[in-house]
């Protein structure tokens, strides 16, 4: 092997391990930002383009997942499955899945009741609805100021975790 493809051979093995590096670190983060199961799972196993194409919340079927991150997707069919991976920005819910209302209030991680949910200019919001407490309605009484707070509160929250 000549000298210019030993170094061309170290520089590819270099920064294939430099990407294993990075993506393995990213899965890592994501897991700890997300609401996620232990196993993984996101969503308690709905399908987060359902949301958007039948404007229901729909149970994921096991057979037909998908992983972003670290993060596995449940879908109801082949074709969400296919729309999340071409665009998963599009379909992942807001704050990493925790209650909006939440966030917004006082910039906690708070479960979810996955049916219990909001679109708005395109973002899915889910929030949490147990114990006759509907944080949705709160949300919906002052929207505009949880929002801006809720996205303040959950980028302090994502440069604290990196």
């Amino acid at each position: 092997m000549n000298p210019q493809m030993k170094t061309s051979v170290l520089f590819l093995w270099l920064f294939l391990i430099f990407m294993g590096d990075l993506f393995a670190q990213s899965e890592d983060l994501r897991a700890a930002e997300y609401n996620i199961e232990r196993s993984g799972l996101a969503l308690g196993g709905y399908d987060p383009a359902s949301y958007f194409t039948t404007g229901e919340a729909r149970k994921g079927r096991n057979d037909i997942s998908l992983t972003h991150y670290g993060v596995v997707y449940r879908f109801t069919t082949i074709q969400n499955r296919d729309l999340f991976r071409t665009h998963p920005e599009e379909y992942e819910p807001e704050y990493g899945g925790w209650c909006a209302y939440a966030m917004g209030a006082q910039g906690e991680k708070v479960d979810v009741d996955p049916e219990t949910f909001k679109i708005v200019g395109g973002k899915l919001y889910l929030f949490y609805n147990k114990f006759f407490n509907n944080t949705l309605e709160s949300w919906n009484r002052d929207e505009a100021h949880l929002r801006s707070n809720a996205d303040k509160n959950w980028s302090k929250i994502i440069q604290e975790s990196r």
